[in-house]
């Protein structure tokens, strides 16, 4: 596994091509000497240098094409903004050549690259199940073909060294994968810094980088004990040489990393995964630095350099988690109906984030080991909704959000109430919190879109609701205008009483994008509540038959196919048809609409919200945002990982139906799909 070895006789990559004829491989001396002039590379060693630096030219180029778009894309949305402000007329839709020619490319690459082939609803078990979407697919493919042609292009190396021309341009291809690795791991990377695209959407790059890694250490392993089992030096090459150990020391530990990198381990042993992905990157980097050999100082950069960035990396993460927590934060826990937990932190360090944004949370007090315990967690409140308050929901499942949840206080009220009625909790148990970030937060501003379109699933709402009081706030507080005229709330949850988690909230956002001229609609669907279901015995969702001794109803609601058909439904919904009916079981409800499939519902608690009982219909729901829209429309979802993926597939399906930005004048559609966790 050498990647350089002294010696030049009998030819050998300095001296025409290596032969073996004549050379007596039962003598000891003639073995040696031909197994040294194999492993020369005196020349080889600088034709791997030079493929390895090619690689990073090819990923210099990709980074400054991304890094173009997206400041460009930065500056046509400001442009927006400024627009609106102006009091121009469709600030949103795209005017000059130039802006047009942009806005057609960009959707001919969305329709391209959104389309998601993940099934919308998976069995429990296989919960981590997810297929990239085409555009990460496409990315990943050419990255990998990138890196085979240049391991076999002008490989054809004469005489005996064929093989080891190849595994040593292997090693050197396996050892530039470090840095790219290494780099994408990091918080504050360059990548994200220069394409705006955050390092958790790099994580799937670093995976895969790693994976590449070690296939080129195959290839290099392989072709070197090829050229060694050619000539029955393979037992000689072992016992004279310290790089075969030290090499296949590297490659074991490189092999676990991507193996315990495989997403069901990730998903069942999250925490377990990261502690010992750490000790192991930290052995994998002192193996490799060890079986680098000393005569290929060029080789060593691709390991030193990524590995102080690391370490600058850690310790600017460090002074900040430091500078961020000086204020010792409490956090109040309120344990709510549906295994969710309300965590309130306040008197925080951080007075600013942007919508969207997520932390690392740990409550040191939280059992034994607390302190070492961390949970990703979207940030709900903005800097001025809940007076500089940060407010989490956090779904119990396992680990350390179901100890989060058995430790909160129970709490029958609803979720965020304002300041005022939350005084007595001020007297309920705290524990001292520790946030590291915040970080997140790279999507596009959907401020500077006509129509926008937000979708979340369960807990998901976290980041939905976050950049719904961040619009109303611009709207009501900003002095000026935005390009945005209308705004689509979608939450999908199991009980629609889990509404009051977040109503306070709901309610004073849309008040206010009401008063800025917005157009708001809020619809809540519950897909397992017996009291939607039941308000007219007489409707059946789904034509189903389900036994209600079982439990409530969990029917999927009707499918994109049934659409045509339910078009009169569906607009006696939109349009909130009379008479209203008031339910005997329920009479804090009034049903303002029933059709064969549907039932909408209103509840005094949450007055500006639909409530519907069954599964959304994305494709109609978009279907009727675009069909509205005067300039570019925004989507967000944040949900399980099938609900992202049929939101993509409909973005896609819908973008090409109506020819977006190709003659028929159809405005564009963003997507940003949130990971969902």
């Amino acid at each position: 596994m050498d990647m350089d070895m002294g010696g030049d006789s009998m030819g050998g990559s300095s001296g025409g091509p290596l032969s073996p004829d004549g050379v007596d491989f039962s003598d000891p001396d003639q073995a040696s000497d031909f197994l040294e002039a194999l492993l020369n590379d005196d020349e080889l060693k600088v034709i791997g240098n030079a493929y390895a630096r090619y690689f990073w030219y090819g990923v210099v180029v990709v980074v400054a094409i991304a890094a173009i778009y997206h400041w460009t894309r930065k500056v046509m949305l400001y442009m927006r903004l400024r627009a609106a402000a102006r009091g121009a007329e469709t600030p949103a839709r795209p005017k000059s050549v130039l802006a047009k020619w942009f806005a057609t490319v960009t959707a001919i690459a969305r329709e391209v690259t959104y389309f998601d082939l993940t099934p919308y609803r998976l069995p429990s078990s296989v919960r981590w199940f997810k297929i990239p979407p085409v555009g990460t697919i496409v990315l990943l493919i050419t990255y990998l073909a990138f890196v085979l042609a240049l391991e076999f292009i002008n490989d054809s190396v004469p005489g005996a060294q064929f093989w080891q021309a190849r595994g040593i341009r292997a090693g050197w291809l396996a050892v530039a994968q470090v840095p790219l690795t290494i780099l994408l791991v990091g918080r504050n990377n360059l990548f994200t810094l220069t394409t705006g695209v955050s390092y958790e959407r790099l994580n799937v790059l670093h995976r895969w980088s790693a994976r590449v890694m070690l296939l080129m250490a195959i290839f290099h392993f392989s072709f070197q004990s090829k050229a060694w089992s050619d000539y029955g030096l393979m037992k000689l090459e072992w016992s004279t040489d310290s790089c075969p150990p030290t090499g296949i020391a590297a490659f074991a530990l490189l092999l676990w990393m991507n193996l315990s990198t495989l997403a069901p381990f990730r998903f069942w042993l999250y925490e377990f995964f990261v502690w010992q992905h750490l000790i192991t990157f930290a052995g994998f980097i002192i193996a490799v630095a060890y079986h680098l050999p000393s005569t290929a100082t060029w080789s060593r950069i691709y390991i030193y350099i990524p590995s102080a960035l690391y370490i600058i990396d850690r310790l600017l993460r460090w002074t900040w988690l430091v500078w961020s927590n000086k204020n010792l934060s409490r956090a109040t826990l309120t344990r709510l109906d549906g295994e969710a937990t309300k965590v309130v932190l306040r008197n925080t360090t951080i007075k600013a984030w942007r919508a969207g944004s997520w932390v690392h949370l740990s409550l040191p007090g939280l059992g034994a080991f607390g302190w070492a315990q961390t949970h990703p967690a979207t940030i709900m409140s903005t800097p001025t909704s809940h007076g500089g308050d940060m407010v989490f929901l956090l779904k119990g499942h396992k680990g350390f959000t179901k100890r989060i949840m058995e430790s909160a206080d129970s709490s029958i009220d609803a979720l965020l109430p304002a300041r005022d009625a939350e005084k007595g909790q001020e007297q309920r148990q705290t524990k001292y919190a520790i946030i590291n970030g915040p970080y997140g937060g790279h999507h596009q501003d959907f401020a500077a879109f006509d129509s926008v379109c937000l979708i979340a699933g369960s807990t998901g709402i976290t980041f939905t609701l976050a950049i719904l009081q961040n619009l109303a706030e611009r709207a009501a507080n900003c002095g000026k205008r935005l390009p945005v005229r209308k705004v689509k709330f979608v939450w999908c949850v199991k009980q629609h009483d889990r509404a009051k988690w977040v109503n306070n909230e709901l309610v004073a956002a849309v008040e206010k994008l009401s008063r800025a001229g917005i157009e708001t609609s809020v619809l809540i669907y519950a897909t397992c509540d017996e009291s939607l279901t039941e308000s007219n015995a007489e409707v059946k969702l789904c034509g189903c038959n389900c036994d209600k001794s079982q439990g409530p109803c969990c029917c999927t609601a009707p499918g994109d196919d049934d659409t045509a058909s339910e078009e009169g439904s569906t607009k006696a919904v939109a349009q909130a048809a009379s008479p209203t009916q008031i339910s005997e079981k329920d009479p804090d409800s009034a049903i303002i609409s029933v059709s064969r499939k549907e039932i909408v519902v209103k509840r005094p608690w949450l007055p500006c919200a639909d409530f519907c009982s069954g599964r959304p219909m994305l494709r109609q729901t978009l279907t009727e945002l675009l069909d509205g829209a005067d300039g570019e429309s925004g989507v967000a979802v944040c949900g399980p990982i099938g609900m992202g993926a049929e939101v993509r597939r409909a973005v896609v399906g819908l973008s090409d139906e109506r020819a977006i930005h190709k003659g028929s004048g159809a405005q564009g559609c963003y997507l940003h799909v949130e990971s969902f966790s």
